[in-house]
This record gives C-alpha cells, structure tokens and sequence, in this order.
C-alpha cells in the first residue's frame, strides 16, 4: 500500500507533530508500505543545511520526504497564509497520485482537506483527515474571527470540508461529539488517539546524566516542554506570574523547554517580573527527552481557557509515559481534565488563575507520595491505552479498508 501523509511540520523540527508524524511514518514502512511525507521546509532554528533551499526530496528511516517553503509568522494573517502556501504544495504533488493510494491529511491547517477532495475525485485516492484541532472554532473563541461573514464562511468551510471525506479520523470523544453536532455522520468517524513510544520514553531516575549536564537537579522542578506559539502565550503568562508568588520558595524552579515564534516575547514577560526562578531552554535532542522530562517533578499541560475545550495536546501521553505528575491547566469541562480526573494522574487548576495555580504546584510538592501514586497511575493508562503499536495497528487497519473502498463518487 503507498501512503502519503501530509502534514505541515517534520522532523528536523521539534515538538508533538513532527515526532508523532515521523513514528507513525516509520511504523508503517517498517510493515512493508511505501509511505511518504509531504510537508515543509524546516523553520528556525531547526533549518542547518536546509536554507536558500526552494525543494528539498529526501529519504528518513525508509520514507521519502517531500519539502515545500513556507513563511513563519506568528500574526494570524501570516498563519493563515503559510497554510495556503502549504495547501496549493499539496495539491501540486496531487501529480504524484495513483488510483488505490491513500492520502493522510493532519489538520491543521483545515484548508489541506481541499487536498484530500481532490485526491478523491481526480486520482481515485482514498482520504483521510485526521483532526488534531477544531477549526475555525479555535480561531472563533481566540478572536481571531470575529466579524460575522467572516464566521459564517468559515463554517461553512468546515462543513464542505467534512462532507467531502468518508473517513475522519479525531483523537478523542469530545471531538467526536464536537463533528457530530456539525453534522458529520457517525460512521464517517473514527476515534483513534494520539499515541507515546512506551519502550522509549520511560520512567527514569530525576538525577539523571541529561538533568546533571543541563543543571536541573538537585531542586524541586516544575516544567513546560513544547511549542511557545500565539496560542500558547497567555497561558506561560499566567504561569509565569504563578512563578512570581512561588519565588519566596528557593527550592521551587519553573522550566521552560521549547522553542517558537513567542519565546522572546515570554522571555521578555519574566525579564520584566525579575523572576530568577524560571529558566528557559532550547529544545534539547529527541534522543535526551526521557531524561529532560524524568528531570521534572511535575509536567505542565496549558491550555488558553478559551481552547480548553478544542484541544488535547499531544505532550499530555508523553507525559503519561514518563512517569511523572501532571499538572493541567485547562477548565474542568475539557477533555486534558477529564482524563487526568479519571486516571487521577495529577492536579487540575484554571489556565487563567495564577494563585490555583501557584497552589496547585505547593500542593504537590508538599505530598512525595501522592506524586509518585499519580505518576504510576499515568504511566499505567500509558501503557494500556496509548502505546504506539496499538495506534499504530489501528491506523493500519484503516487505511486498508479505505484503500479497498469506494473513491471516486462524493460521499
């Protein structure tokens, strides 16, 4: 079976796409399919060796990767056309695509599932989306969109998007629910969550030769580690002035591991709080990330309270699987609640209440062994719901049966 999988973001780049992408990629090769990937040029500080380039054909770990420039902003104008530039790339290696293929969208950008049309109606493809987040409604609660034509056309949008696909693939119920609403039949959906490398990120020691080379031990370590985008932003705010009623606590040290378009402006907000207890790290190696998180004691999962309901970060089953406490900052109505209520694999505080916050954080420092319970309970539901081979078999499965079905007629 060849399989093409389109999504914005790939390795060299860090962060939970480009990481799942490439398992899921490589997973699948090593089943003997011919899978490519179709995404973009790498953004900084992540492009050595690719700059001044206008295509890049390379092979990773048996699969073919396929690379396109883009631009990198953080305005939402500019997002929006990085995803139209990404989009009119992948419909131009529509040229590539035989009857019989399958072609694996990863949404965001919604645009990318005019792709996925295409390939179904003019190669005889089969497609499938995969929702990572709900668009436009993301962009309806952030303000983004706000005048009403506006709204109504992009609705629209979304809802010619997802009549046009017989297979939908959401992470979670609520997203399930949230599609439904919209009108989506139920047995175009599949729900297939995102998923963790068991076997390599795992519990380990806090001290730890990645925690002693980047000086994280030794004090009491609570840690974001992922994408400092727009969407993000106001959330590390606020946890950064979480920060600032923590410091009288010497033995309290919030970390930041990541890069992206707001990482200067974060690092400007705790220049001015003059917060000497936070430090801020660059993305470290793929191959050092069980030791940066096993060097945490807690693991921070933030999401703005307005997208709370919209998104389930992928960093949240990675640290499952690393065997730590989680704290989520997300209503109580948003699936990142519901699943660290029910597995009872950390603490819950609003994402816009710096004191919750703060308290969030002392409570669990003042209870080692409340810590250690939760972290094995989350490693547990790790193993048991979210490993990689299960998603990767189910995913598998899917594609088969969408390459054996009907392509060519609109559903």
């Amino acid at each position: 079976m060849r399989i093409l999988i389109h999504t914005m973001y790939f390795l060299p780049e860090m962060g939970s796409a480009p990481i799942l992408m490439n398992e899921l990629a490589s997973s699948l090769a090593a089943r003997g399919h011919r899978v490519e990937i179709i995404t973009t040029l790498p953004r900084p500080p992540h492009n050595r060796g690719y700059e001044g380039r206008l295509f890049v054909r390379e092979t990773r770990n048996g699969v073919l990767v396929k690379r396109w420039p883009t631009n990198a902003t953080s305005h939402p104008a500019g997002r929006l056309t990085a995803w139209t530039i990404y989009t009119l790339a992948s419909i131009w290696n529509l040229r590539t695509v035989r009857r019989g293929d399958v072609v694996f969208l990863r949404l965001p950008p919604l645009q990318l599932g005019l792709t996925g049309i295409l390939a179904r109606l003019l190669c005889g493809a089969a497609a499938i989306l995969n929702v990572q987040d709900i668009h436009p409604d993301l962009s309806i609660e952030a303000g983004i969109l706000r005048h009403p034509l506006a709204i109504r056309a992009a609705l629209r949008f979304e809802k010619w998007i997802y009549d046009g696909h017989r297979r939908i693939v959401v992470i979670s119920d609520g997203f399930r629910k949230n599609l439904r609403a919209k009108g989506v039949p139920d047995e175009r959906i599949s729900i297939i969550p995102n998923w963790v490398d068991t076997d390599f990120l795992r519990p380990l020691p806090k001290d730890n030769p990645v925690a002693r080379r980047l000086g994280l031990d030794g004090v009491f370590t609570v840690m974001y580690s992922g994408i400092i985008s727009l969407s993000s932003f106001e959330t590390l705010a606020r946890i950064l002035e979480a920060a600032r009623l923590l410091a009288p606590d010497r033995e309290t040290r919030l970390v930041i591991v990541g890069d992206g378009l707001k990482r200067a402006d974060l690092q400007a907000r705790a220049g001015e709080l003059r917060l000497d207890n936070v430090v801020f790290l660059p993305f470290q190696p793929y191959a050092d990330l069980p030791g940066l998180l096993a060097s945490a004691d807690v693991l921070l999962v933030p999401l703005d309270k307005e997208k709370s309901f919209l998104s389930v970060p992928s960093k949240l089953y990675n640290y499952l699987a690393a065997g730590r406490p989680i704290l989520g900052l997300a209503v109580e109505s948003s699936e990142v609640h519901q699943i660290i209520r029910e597995a009872e694999c950390g603490l819950c505080a609003p994402p816009d209440d710096p004191q919750r916050i703060a308290a969030a954080v002392r409570a669990l420092k003042d209870d080692p062994g409340g810590r250690a319970a939760m972290a094995a309970r989350g490693r547990r539901l790790a193993e048991e719901v979210y490993s990689r081979r299960s998603v990767v078999e189910a995913f598998e499965v899917l594609m088969e049966e969408a390459a054996r079905g009907p392509r060519g007629k609109r559903p």
